[in-house]
């Protein structure tokens, strides 16, 4: 192929499976017009489960389902995670536009049907549609940046899915909250629709991508074992400890299950022509390296948007109206951070010590978030949200970049979909096991101080409830939210030590990218053989 030098968008090739794919730089023109699509679906996909969060007591109270609250989320959490690798291979072998527009038709078409939900049983069945078209949305926007952009010119882009990041954390709930007041909980579904069809216009209209010639089919048992083992990994962190005791008979078949499945799927993904995840990625260590790095990232990342928000608003006295906002330092750090990393990849095309400052970062700001009392001011706790922003900052898009150039364009949607699904599923085991660990230490502070532990006092708490309680009891109970704090911070400091040591196995392969594309695919191949 030849690089297209005028502004023109250029006729869409065919090309067979299994051949050598090279990549083509495509115009910066063409590249910025692509972006905005890009951004507006990441956007979508950032924005959904912040702005429905925030109308939840409002549709509960509509469709009168309360006792099926968590349901409305864990659809559409499920649904997402179980089709993220299904999506990615789909792209890889049937083009990653056509998978990508459909994926953004079905997650347009779940949001329409949500919204139009009668019953708690039709917003949970919909959502699920949903949750099955956003997982194409975020794993579609990595690949078709990757097909795209030369690794070595991707930091340039890098910025504007940060700052769209950053924008959905916190204005998510805001403009949730906005909906549900002014106009009615059913736009905060229909909101997704003009945006999506902007989307589909201009990935129709702009976007050209080889067109791929396959007979090649998808491994449906192997897609199925995946599927169950996802499923169960997903439902026993979302249960264990709340709707079932981590010993019950529930949440020990949950796991049996999936731990099952999972060791079905690897023996069947080596032995089909086309497995939904090569296993063979793995023996690259930078892929893994970054897959670890990955899957701690979501486990550090959830773990404190969880948790921060109630520290500050039962302990520290924060409104809770605009509860978005106080996130903002953790985001503003990641945000700077992301964006001068990535223009300092494109300037040098170096990468490795990125993760290593990232992580040591990390860990930094996850250690003094554990010194979090009852006493510490607004600022410093701000300033130590700073430090672990920052980190993930060095994190985020790093870890995406190394793993899609770790592997040929034909496995780019795999590749993506898989650091997708690494960090999806660390946020999920992150906020159930920091949630145990959360709850068990507040509760001991409260038997220690002969308060009752459970109900009310550590489930439902809000700062309204604590203009009802005796003085004493709200100052025992705030100290033990800051005990709690201090557990979850500490442990999520030593699963940071963990992502130190994986980040020093990374290798310096150069990025693909101008003059030193031949030479980086060398390496990447002599990489991929060690």
């Amino acid at each position: 192929m030849t690089t297209q030098k005028s502004a023109a968008v250029p006729e869409e090739p065919v090309v067979e499976l299994g051949k050598p794919a090279e990549f083509e730089q495509r115009p910066h023109r063409e590249i910025r017009l692509v972006m905005v699509g890009l951004v507006i679906t990441m956007l979508l996909a950032m924005l959904d489960n912040l702005i429905v969060g925030t109308a939840m007591p409002t549709i509960v109270g509509e469709l009168h389902g309360a006792e099926h609250m968590s349901w409305v989320v864990t659809s559409y959490t499920l649904a997402t995670a179980a089709s993220t690798p299904i999506w990615g291979k789909v792209g890889d072998l049937y083009g990653r536009k056509g998978s990508f527009l459909v994926s953004i038709a079905i997650f347009l078409l779940g949001s329409a049907l949500s919204g139009l939900s009668q019953s708690m049983t039709q917003l949970i069945a919909f959502r699920a549609v949903q949750g099955l078209g956003a997982g194409g949305l975020m794993v579609g926007v990595m690949s078709i940046m990757g097909a795209l952009v030369l690794p070595r010119d991707r930091g340039k882009y890098q910025g504007m899915f940060a700052a769209v990041m950053a924008l959905a954390t916190v204005g998510g709930p805001l403009i949730g909250g906005f909906i549900t007041d002014h106009l009615n909980w059913r736009w905060t579904f229909y909101v997704n629709l003009p945006l999506g069809a902007i989307a589909l216009a201009f990935i129709v209209v702009v976007l050209k991508l080889p067109k791929i010639r396959s007979n090649a089919k998808i491994d449906y048992f192997g897609a199925l074992l995946l599927t169950v083992g996802i499923v169960s990994a997903v439902l026993v962190t979302t249960w264990g400890g709340h709707e079932y005791a981590w010993g019950s008979k529930q949440i020990l078949g949950l796991g049996t299950l999936g731990l099952a499945s999972l060791i079905g799927f690897c023996y069947v993904e080596q032995r089909v022509a086309e497995p939904i995840i090569p296993l063979s990625l793995f023996r690259n260590r930078n892929f893994t390296m970054v897959s670890i790095i990955g899957f701690i990232v979501g486990f550090a990342m959830f773990g404190a948007v969880t948790f921060l928000p109630t520290y500050q608003q039962i302990v520290q006295n924060a409104s809770a109206t605009n509860s978005g906002l106080l996130l903002m330092p953790m985001m503003f750090g990641m945000l700077v951070v992301s964006l001068v990393v990535g223009q300092a990849i494109t300037k040098t095309g170096k990468y490795r010590i990125f993760p290593i400052i990232g992580t040591t970062v990390m860990a930094g700001g996850s250690l003094l978030l554990s010194t979090l009392a009852v006493d510490t001011k607004t600022f410093t706790s701000s300033c130590y949200m700073v430090v672990l922003g920052a980190g993930m900052g060095f994190l985020m898009q790093v870890t995406m970049l190394v793993a899609q150039n770790s592997v040929e364009m034909k496995d780019m949607g795999v590749a993506s979909s898989s650091a997708t699904l690494f960090r999806t599923i660390g946020g999920s085991f992150g906020v159930a096991l920091f949630g145990t660990l959360y709850i068990n230490r507040l509760n001991d502070t409260l038997k220690d101080a002969g308060m009752p532990a459970g109900g009310e006092s550590t489930g439902s708490m809000s700062p309204e409830t604590l203009k009802h309680m005796p003085p004493e009891a709200v100052a025992v109970l705030r100290h033990g939210i800051a005990n709690g704090m201090h557990t979850v911070f500490l442990w999520g400091t030593v699963v940071s030590v963990v992502a130190i040591a994986a980040s020093l196995f990374i290798r310096e392969v150069k990025l693909r990218g101008g003059a030193d594309a031949a030479e980086a695919k060398a390496e990447a191949a002599l990489e991929g053989a060690v």
